[in-house]
């Protein structure tokens, strides 16, 4: 059943405003992500879908409320996307406040009642690491965002009910066999991880006496070896009383980490979508089994989005997989940031900054395979090809800063930046740069190769006071009047209307009006000043001392 609600209802004790029966109702959840209802009736209902109303659906997990926003007519048709309430969270502020040293549901509760106004949710975790955050001039959806990112766990929605929970969904044995039981799907396969052999190299290039490890079982055709570094700073020397017992531990260690990464890394990273119905399957979080033919043994996936039509009362499309990509929509929340806090004078700055944003992120995710770091004692490497001494490409980072070459590990490192906060470059492409200060020797603006330059100052009030450009120097006053400076006016004066009141003209002033308030010297020969006598006041001409007769 479908209910709409007024804006402000929290008791739900009644079928509401009306019983609507849409053409169209899904519920799309995600986790850790989306969760709203796609809903399409005709335009009959118009009234009843106003924006703030809330619509009360029946899902497999209870009824919930979504907020409606933004419906679109279309002819006789409304087509909307209502956000769960938990969205609701966006609109309540929290100004500063700091968690220190608590568990999740304390940190939840902590943030919660923040706010500056008083929060309609409640919060709860089962989650007991402790962790610290401070909370700064943040919306309560960034604040539990935020949570998620350090104590991490699953996000659980239901209506004014906010938890993180460690472990979500059940295991009910589904398994789905590609390619036999479901034909048709959107898959994803990443493969660049996979290793099944490899030689871990530890502390200052230490191997281990059997060199190699390989993984027990045969899960593949053919193998998949790689070279893998391993950071041992977590092995202190001085617990050691020899340099034996030392390096024993230092083998140990990097056997272990070395027998993990393969653990972790045995299987491809896979996603599937399905349109069709899996028996079992009733929430996000539970687990299928996947039968992947490339595979000798069945790869454990969790369902990470669900899409329930309400008017089927059945889940229709179910999306699992052992991994989720949040790069893209990390890009997208910047975007929409940038664009939150910026008028229509830099839109065009915005779009440049998404290309350059989506740009970027192709170029990592297409090369993301050809990439290799290396640890060597006292400093971190990232190469494009082993072994590093063929690299062309290389970051170096150590005590000293961060330098990049394309010249190789032995070239020349003409980019860097320092400790101490230099950034040496040859080469600075800035799409947006905001600063408080900048230093510097020479400021070239403009020219043939980078078009018309551009210098604009402006006041407190965001007013422009002051431009420089091709058209020379302009200065602004608060009347509208301006004084310009170039090449082909010299020096020049407008009214508000643009009409020329004073210039220069080489060696002649011009002006059509003129108030002196003291004296006029001419030619260094006579001087006009303004006397007053008993009887009037006017203008006194009297020679200029040494200016002739």
């Amino acid at each position: 059943m479908i209910s709409v609600y007024p804006a402000s209802e929290k008791a739900f004790a009644d079928n509401g405003i009306k019983i609507l029966k849409p053409t169209k109702c899904k519920v799309y959840k995600e986790d850790n992500g989306k969760y709203y209802c796609d809903i399409k009736d005709t335009i009959d209902n118009l009234d009843y879908y106003v924006a703030g109303n809330i619509l009360r659906v029946s899902t497999p997990w209870g009824y919930q409320c979504f907020r409606i926003s933004n419906p679109n007519i279309e002819n006789r048709t409304i087509d909307l996307k209502a956000q769960h309430v938990y969205f609701d969270t966006a609109n309540y502020i929290i100004k500063d406040s700091y968690v220190v040293d608590k568990n999740c549901n304390d940190a939840l509760d902590h943030l919660n009642s923040a706010t500056d106004i008083i929060s309609p949710f409640t919060t709860l975790s089962d989650i007991t690491t402790e962790n610290s955050y401070r909370c700064v001039r943040k919306g309560l959806d960034e604040a539990i965002s935020d949570v998620i990112d350090r104590w991490g766990g699953h996000l659980v929605r239901d209506n004014w009910n906010i938890k993180i929970l460690n472990t979500i969904g059940s295991d009910n044995g589904v398994t789905f066999s590609y390619g036999k039981n479901i034909e048709k799907i959107e898959k994803k396969e990443v493969w660049d991880d996979v290793v099944t052999k490899i030689i871990p190299v530890g502390k200052d290039g230490l191997l281990l006496p059997e060199t190699y490890l390989t993984l027990s079982e045969q899960l593949y055709d053919i193998p998949y070896s790689r070279v893998i570094s391993f950071s041992q700073d977590d092995i202190d020397k001085d617990n050691y009383t020899t340099d034996t017992d030392y390096q024993n531990a230092l083998i140990t260690d990097l056997r272990a980490k070395g027998n993990l990464y393969l653990e972790k890394n045995k299987l491809p990273k896979i996603n599937y979508k399905v349109s069709v119905y899996i028996e079992g399957i009733h929430d996000i979080g539970d687990t299928i089994y996947v039968n992947h033919p490339k595979c000798n043994i069945a790869i454990t996936t969790q369902v990470i989005a669900v899409t329930y039509d309400e008017i089927l009362d059945r889940i229709t499309d179910v999306e699992f997989g052992n991994f989720k990509s949040s790069l893209s929509d990390l890009v997208s929340t910047v975007s929409n940031k940038v664009e939150s806090i910026t008028d229509e004078k830099i839109n065009a700055v915005n779009t440049t900054l998404n290309t350059e944003l989506t740009n970027a992120t192709n170029k990592i995710n297409s090369l993301m395979g050809d990439s290799y770091c290396i640890y060597d004692g006292s400093q971190f490497m990232v190469v494009d090809t082993l072994p590093k001494e063929s690299a062309t490409n290389v970051i170096l980072i150590n005590k000293e800063g961060i330098g990049f070459s394309q010249t190789g590990i032995t070239g020349t490192f003409n980019s860097a930046w320092n400790i101490d906060g230099t950034l040496d470059m040859q080469k600075i492409n800035v799409i947006n740069l905001v600063a408080d200060m900048i230093k510097g020797g020479t400021l070239k603006l403009g020219s043939n190769l980078n078009a018309s330059g551009k210098l604009e100052l402006y006041d407190e009030t965001n007013k422009l006071i002051s431009l420089l450009d091709k058209t020379g120097i302009t200065v602004y006053a608060k009347d509208g009047t301006y004084v310009r400076l170039n090449g082909e006016v010299g020096f020049a004066g407008y009214d508000s209307n643009d009409n020329k009141i004073y210039w220069a003209d080489k060696d002649e002033f011009h002006m059509k009006k003129s108030v002196v308030e003291e004296e006029i010297t001419i030619a260094s020969m006579i001087r006009m000043i303004p006397i007053t006598t008993d009887t009037n006041r006017g203008i006194g001409i009297v020679p200029v001392a040494g200016g002739g007769n």
